[in-house]
């Protein structure tokens, strides 16, 4: 049974920093696009990074230069580095697995994390 599950997530005043993780289990990952999302309170869901399985990286705007995504084969592991966060980051963090390459776009992942909460305020 494939499985994700993401840790990480809390409370922090703006400009701290976090680091989210994302254990997988029940396959081989690493030939898998691997994302993350979030959805705040009230919005919809949508694309924070991706690591695609070749390698490359891709951010939405509001995250560039701040956020950075990795992962570690060996442990079947993902990561969102999280630095210089601002109240507009809060919300349920959800790391994703897709066998497509080169999507952003949630109905396109078939594996989906319990989500962990990130909340900035001061």
């Amino acid at each position: 049974q494939r499985q994700l599950v993401e840790s990480g997530g809390g409370l922090v005043q703006p400009g701290a920093s976090l680091r989210l993780s994302c254990a997988a289990s029940g396959d081989t990952f690493s030939t898998y696009t691997m994302a993350w999302f979030r959805q705040a309170p009230g919005k919809e869901r949508e694309f924070v990074a991706v690591l695609w399985s070749i390698g490359s990286t891709a951010y939405v705007d509001s995250v560039k230069g701040r956020f950075a995504v990795s992962r570690d084969n060996a442990k079947n592991m993902v990561f969102l580095q999280m630095n210089s966060l601002k109240p507009e980051d809060t919300g349920v963090y959800y790391c994703a697995a897709s066998e497509r390459l080169f999507t952003t776009t949630p109905g396109d992942y078939n594996y989906w994390g319990q989500g962990t909460q990130v909340t900035v305020s001061s």
